[in-house]
């Protein structure tokens, strides 16, 4: 009895502190938030801008339908009766199809004078406050060479995909290039629409996955000849080569964060938790990328994390002994995302794709091999023909089978959610009641174990 007491004492307190991190979480978050929405300064009114430039921050991403989408850090607005103003702050804005290609070639940094109109994002959009629709865009100036140079490598490593050997592009090239370098300007409507479908649209967002597979490709390559603190230094700069030229979009920023703050524990030998280094992570993003706190991306690469850390590990331990280990931990790791992310997704896109517990069982085995082979494939370029041609037979195979797994999970029906808070009651309760539920099994075993 006082075991079960001690236990469950130690449960609350757990739960305790789980629920004031994540209220500090969330009320940083929130503050992140409202220092974004209010430090943008148009310097006219709203309903009156016409014009608008600034800097490009971000790559451009190409929609379907062919318009684009970027970020530009203002700089100056302009109304209709000619009147010009001063601007700061950062604006979504939406580009027309015909000017695509010339942004694209510029890339990030290149100096952009636009017209057409404001107006207030919409709900769904995942969008804080304005965007700007573009009629026309003029290119003012050129990115500094620094980020001429990115835009080259990215377009090199994009076009090493495209065009190959054999002069065709092949079918798996846009998903690699959207698996390495979140490009999806080519990735096959039926395809995304199909990740989205099947509850698995965040594999295809940049984040610790895709850095996972990266670190882990470089420890197998470095760690016996050099040793894990030289190798992890190895890592750490690559890590940060790959998201310079990645982009820095919020869950790759918050993966890379912790891959280096584990490189600094390793070489200071301190002793810091997993819930420790997420929280430092969150803070310093916060610090230095404060505009990604608004960020759905920002806020689901956090709680998906933070939910496969706890959430997923309280099921894991629940489930041990009764699933095959490799089964049990890809579920708990999933369900626990799953679960802590599921109000937020509801809030914003009213819907949730339970199916997307199931779909990573087959989809993230699958993907992070496809990554591997399409980093080789690009290390074998300037190799005879033979072994691209070989490559190319196992990237496709590889491609077939994602096909066919989002095919069919994506028949899969979602659960339409018309108000998000019984969501989140849900996620509540759930993790309270599963947490005790795990405790109780625990002592349940521990008294079986005993009388056997």
């Amino acid at each position: 009895m006082q075991n079960n007491a001690e236990n469950v004492s130690a449960m609350i307190k757990k739960l305790g502190i789980t629920c004031l991190s994540v209220a500090v979480g969330f009320c940083l978050g929130i503050a992140a938030r409202g220092m974004m929405s209010s430090s943008v300064e148009f310097g006219l009114l709203p309903d009156r801008i016409v014009s608008v430039s600034g800097i490009l921050v971000e790559d451009p991403r190409t929609l379907h339908g062919g318009s684009g989408l970027g970020i530009l850090e203002l700089v100056e607005c302009g109304s209709g009766d000619g009147s010009r103003a001063t601007a700061s702050g950062r604006l979504s804005v939406f580009f027309p199809n015909d000017s695509i290609e010339d942004l694209m070639h510029f890339g990030r940094g290149a100096g952009l004078y636009l017209e057409g109109r404001l107006s207030p994002a919409s709900h769904n959009s995942g969008i804080n406050g304005y965007v700007f629709n573009s009629s026309s865009v003029h290119i003012l100036s050129a990115a500094s060479p620094l980020e001429s140079f990115r835009t080259g490598l990215r377009s090199g490593i994009i076009g090493s995909f495209r065009n190959r050997q054999g002069n065709y592009p092949p079918v798996w090239a846009a998903l690699a290039s959207a698996l390495l370098l979140g490009v999806r300007d080519d990735l096959d409507v039926t395809l995304s629409a199909g990740f989205r479908n099947s509850g698995a649209s965040h594999i295809l967002a940049l984040s610790g996955m895709h850095l996972a597979i990266i670190s882990g490709l470089l420890a197998f390559l470095f760690k016996k000849p050099f040793g894990l603190k030289i190798s992890s230094l190895i890592g750490a700069a690559f890590i940060i080569i790959y998201v310079f030229i990645a982009g820095s979009q919020p869950s790759l920023v918050r993966a890379a964060l912790m891959y280096l703050l584990g490189v600094f524990a390793i070489w200071t030998s301190l002793k810091i938790n997993i819930f420790s280094v997420l929280s430092i992570a969150f803070i310093l993003q916060l610090l230095f990328q404060s505009n990604s706190g608004e960020s759905l991306s920002f806020i689901l690469s956090y709680l998906a994390f933070f939910g496969m850390i706890s959430l997923g590990n309280i099921i894991h331990r629940l489930l041990k002994g009764r699933l095959p280990v490799i089964l049990s931990g890809s579920i708990s790791v999933s369900l626990g995302a799953f679960i802590m992310t599921a109000p937020i997704v509801a809030y914003y896109f009213d819907s949730l794709r339970p199916i997307g517990v199931i779909s990573c069982l087959f989809l993230a085995p699958l993907t992070s091999l496809f990554m591997l082979f399409s980093i080789f494939s690009l290390l074998v370029v300037s190799l005879p023909f033979p072994l691209w041609e070989l490559l190319d037979v196992i990237l496709e195979g590889i491609y077939r089978l994602i096909e066919f797994f989002i095919s069919i999970l994506g028949l899969v029906p979602g659960i339409n959610v018309s108000n998000a808070l019984p969501v989140l009651i849900f996620t509540i309760v759930f993790f309270i009641l599963i947490s005790f539920l795990t405790v109780w099994d625990e002592e349940r075993r521990k008294r079986l174990e005993s009388f056997y």
